[in-house]
């Protein structure tokens, strides 16, 4: 379990495996951005996507099932986040497109008023199997920290 007293600045990280299909651009964009260039090959094909693409929202949405899974895997002692401070899409994601994340933390801070936890900041990029950076995103996570024991020693 990786905890507050785990994580250092300088960290990396690089995790998942996400095949993106043209049926769940669709289904996504439907529900939740649906633009026409989301949802119909000829109106893409008009813009400068060229053809049908994914939502950004929807690549942010794979990105954080890539994340969970990877915190499924190599488990950590995770409390949430309070959001993120910035989001880019840089390049169109498309149906046949297969995405993967690296992170690195950039710093972190023990909780003044909540002594049982941290929070630490993190850059995380989507790459394509081009490895061309499709998103990137800076954000924050709360961590549990090991002990009420390891707080009173710090």
């Amino acid at each position: 379990m990786l905890y507050f007293e785990d994580i250092e600045p300088g960290m990396k990280s690089a995790f998942g495996h996400y095949e993106v299909t043209r049926e769940e651009v669709i289904e996504f964009a439907s529900k939740y951005d649906p633009q026409p260039f989301h949802l119909d090959d000829d109106a893409a094909a008009q813009t400068y996507f060229g053809k049908l693409s994914a939502s950004g929202w929807h690549t942010g949405s794979m990105a954080m099932r890539m994340l969970v899974d990877n915190m499924d895997t190599n488990k950590q002692a995770s409390l949430g986040s309070p959001g993120i401070d910035e989001l880019r899409w840089l390049r169109p994601v498309y149906p046949g497109d297969v995405l993967r994340c690296e992170t690195e933390i950039v710093d972190k801070t023990p909780s003044r008023s909540r002594p049982e936890m941290g929070s630490f900041r993190s850059n995380l990029t989507v790459f394509n199997q081009n490895d061309e950076a499709v998103m990137t995103m800076k954000s924050i996570g709360l961590i549990r920290r090991r002990s009420a024991e390891t707080v009173e020693k710090a």
